[in-house]
């Protein structure tokens, strides 16, 4: 029986031990891991064994969380080496606290190309923290409320406005309608009215002038009968004038020969006159050879024919 219970109890160690191994193992206690140092000035809901993660997958685990000498928070993650090659250098770390649920630490690459995040490296996360913007929501809310409150008030200018806007429907639904509310008392509203109705008689005294004009001039005993019976007169006339323009351009052209051979001729005169006035220095010259050679009277005349 000794031996039994010894052997059984052995047993229980062994199961035991064999399933604290496998928890280890599942933790990933045996796995290969490499240090990421997450930077933050506040920690709050940051716990230890909480998952970082990447497009949805847990990527590493948060192993401690301590306060650096300069008070900065220190938040160690263990990130698995068959997954380390999603981290670079380039990689963008962020702690996200929305309205409902717990802190989540996130991890960005956008470009993979890039060197891979070395062991132990320090990189600063990003904050964001929706309820931080909770008591700005509450102050402009209360903000609001007031705003409203004072717009509702017995003596705001909205209630003022909307008294007056009440003045004037009412004086639109009075006699003189628009007319008194745009001139502001019913007299002048009167004489404006008074106004249109004499103008509206001037406009039909000037209808019945124009009917009458439209009939001395365009009616049969009118005007424009017989300023067309004139306009074919003068049509005629224009006629007869422009035949006899015809006839003087024809006695033109005559001129114009006659003239062209009274030219020729005078042309012909020209050298003619030149022949006689050559004949008559020559005969000149011999006078005067003639009164020197012979003593006739000292002043000889010539006269031409």
């Amino acid at each position: 029986m000794e031996f039994k219970a010894a052997l059984l109890m052995l047993l229980v160690a062994v199961l035991l031990s064999a399933s604290v191994a496998y928890l280890l193992y599942a933790r990933g206690v045996f796995e290969r891991t490499q240090k990421l140092v997450l930077l933050s000035d506040d920690s709050e809901g940051i716990v230890v064994g909480m998952d970082m993660t990447f497009s949805g997958f847990a990527l590493g685990r948060v192993n401690r969380v301590e306060l650096s000498p300069d008070g900065n928070v220190r938040i160690l993650v263990d990130v698995p080496r068959r997954d380390a090659h999603w981290l670079r250098t380039s990689s963008v770390f962020t702690m996200e606290r929305g309205l409902v649920g717990g802190t989540r630490i996130r991890a960005f690459s956008g470009v993979l190309t890039d060197p891979p995040l070395p062991d132990g490296a320090e990189r600063r996360v990003l904050r964001g923290d929706a309820t931080a913007e909770v008591p700005r929501l509450m102050n402009a809310a209360r903000d609001l409320l007031a705003n409203l409150q004072a717009m509702t008030a017995a003596d705001s200018a909205l209630n003022t406005s909307l008294a007056h806007v009440q003045d004037v429907t009412g004086r639109l639904k009075g006699p003189q309608g628009a007319l008194g509310l745009l001139l502001g008392n019913e007299a002048d509203a009167r004489k404006l009215i008074a106004a249109l109705d004499r103008t509206n008689a001037l406009l039909a005294r000037l209808d019945g002038l124009a009917a009458k004009a439209d009939t001395q001039v365009f009616g049969d005993q009118g005007v424009m009968p017989e300023t067309r019976a004139t306009v074919v007169q003068l049509n005629g006339l224009l006629a007869d004038a422009r035949a006899s323009l015809k006839k003087v351009d024809a006695v033109l052209q005559e001129a114009q020969a006659i003239a062209v051979n009274t030219r020729d001729g005078t042309a012909d005169l020209a050298a003619l006159r030149a022949e006689a006035e050559s004949s008559l220095r020559k005969v000149e010259h011999l006078v005067n050879q003639i009164n020197r050679k012979w003593p006739f009277a000292r002043d000889p005349e010539i006269k031409l024919p």
